[in-house]
């Protein structure tokens, strides 16, 4: 029977657990820190190198090659940033971690800062998250009054101090080099890359590592268990834990924490240890499968993968979409992502127009507006599902919007928003073109069912 695994949520839903540092310490909290501290920095990341450990923040990139890749001979001073600015419609996971377990971000922060020798570092935390602030401030001054940050931590003679900092509540703020200029005071205009790459020119123009809440969290578990031990939970090149955030039409939204690749969408939505189903009497329409800017997958969707076989053929074989194991590259392979592990369940009871156009309104407010695609493209979507949800659609506004899609994103615009805000529309449209024609012709919501 499938099951959570639970590394990082371990103590979170104990009766009595608080997010004090007394209550840390007692649960074993800061040892990893303790056992780990004297070793040499190169030794801390080649162990966060062979556990495999993807960033759990969307992009899913490799952890320890993004710290590889920080410019460590250029004399200047190296900074690191946790990216808590969770803006993905969906995702909810860290703030339930800065909330129930702030001591653990902060043990996986400075053991982060440890191994790749950062002595000023920076929480970045959405501007509505006013009470996820002040719960960090107060975690910060106790590991101070403990030792554990500051000066001369543990009698080592390093020093490190940690910082909170509030956006004001900007989406594009959740892509690395927005963040960076809005830490820096200005407008968050994501950088060009190249040459901004944050591990060479980020923070103050000097080597930044920006990593989300549970990607630091998970490296205090990776050193605790040693990265070949980490290695060994999940999947090849999906290995470890993910926390998924299960919301929409299911009996038991929530956050659950599995073994990265050991479910499928089927176990996460029906089995009563994740989701426990739907609504009584409905039936499943569709699944976004990582936050609001993934493609949607259809309920009665089969997707074609393709294995390696021992003998180097390839074989291609048909998967439904709800047997498809959650992990990042079968979900991708499949043709979207599993993103920031947002899963938003659709039954038969939802509009999926007024779904996409509520999509598209949250994308077309959120464009930083640097980039004339983004800018114009993701309004000029929303006002077509705005027309469409008011029964003033147009026979051609199906095609019009998969044209504005695809004319969007690819390379068009600085960032990832250019593709976050067009594949909502790209494969809702695709996927249900049906109901938005019907839509433009009869003005009215469809009645719908599961397939």
């Amino acid at each position: 029977m499938p099951e959570e695994y639970r590394l990082i949520t371990r103590h979170l839903r104990e009766p009595g657990y608080s997010p004090d540092i007394d209550c840390y310490l007692r649960h074993g909290g800061y040892e990893t820190l303790r056992r780990n501290w004297n070793r040499p920095p190169e030794e801390l990341r080649e162990e966060v190198s062979l556990s495999g450990l993807r960033g759990r923040g969307g992009a899913g990139f490799s952890c320890g090659l993004k710290w590889s890749l920080v410019d460590r001979r250029s004399g200047k001073p190296i900074y690191l940033i946790a990216n808590a600015d969770e803006s993905e419609p969906g995702t909810f996971k860290d703030r339930l971690i800065i909330h129930r377990d702030p001591h653990q971000l902060l043990e996986g922060m400075i053991l982060a800062c440890k191994a790749n020798d950062v002595h000023l570092a920076f929480i970045y935390i959405r501007g509505e998250f006013a009470e996820g602030a002040r719960i960090l401030e107060r975690a910060l001054a106790e590991a101070r009054e403990h030792g554990f940050l500051g000066k001369d931590i543990l009698a080592s003679g390093y020093d490190l101090e940690i910082h909170v900092h509030r956006g004001a509540g900007a989406y594009i703020c959740g892509e690395e080099t927005g963040l960076i200029e809005s830490l820096e005071g200005r407008r968050p205009y994501p950088r060009l890359k190249p040459p901004y790459y944050p591990a060479v020119l980020g923070l103050y123009h000097c080597p930044t590592i920006v990593n989300n809440v549970e990607t630091l969290c998970a490296v205090k578990h990776v050193l605790a268990m040693g990265g070949a031990e980490y290695a060994k939970l999940g999947r090849p090149n999906n290995t470890g834990t993910r926390l998924v955030c299960l919301s929409g039409c299911v009996r038991q939204p929530g956050v659950y924490e599995i073994e990265v690749g050991a479910v499928t969408f089927r176990d996460l939505i029906f089995d009563p240890a994740f989701g426990g189903g739907l609504p009584e009497g409905r039936q499943l329409q569709a699944i976004i499968p990582g936050g609001a800017s993934a493609k949607v997958f259809r309920a009665d969707e089969k997707v074609t993968l393709e294995e390696k076989a021992a003998d180097g053929t390839t074989r291609r074989r048909s998967v439904a979409v709800l047997d498809l194991p959650y992990d990042f590259t079968t979900v991708a392979a499949a043709g979207s992502m599993s993103g920031s592990g947002a899963i938003m369940v659709l039954d038969d009871s939802v509009d999926i127009v007024e779904a996409l156009a509520n999509l598209s309104e949250f994308f077309a407010h959120e464009s930083c507006g640097q980039c004339t695609p983004c800018r114009e493209g993701s309004l000029w979507m929303a006002k077509i599902l705005r027309r469409l949800t008011r029964g003033e659609g147009r026979p051609d506004d199906a095609d019009q919007l998969l044209r504005i899609s695809h004319n969007i994103p690819d390379g068009r615009t600085i960032c990832a928003f250019g593709e976050a805000c067009s594949w909502p529309v790209q494969s809702f449209v695709a996927k249900f073109k049906d109901r938005f024609e019907a839509r433009a012709r009869s003005g009215r919501s469809q009645g719908v069912t599961a397939g």
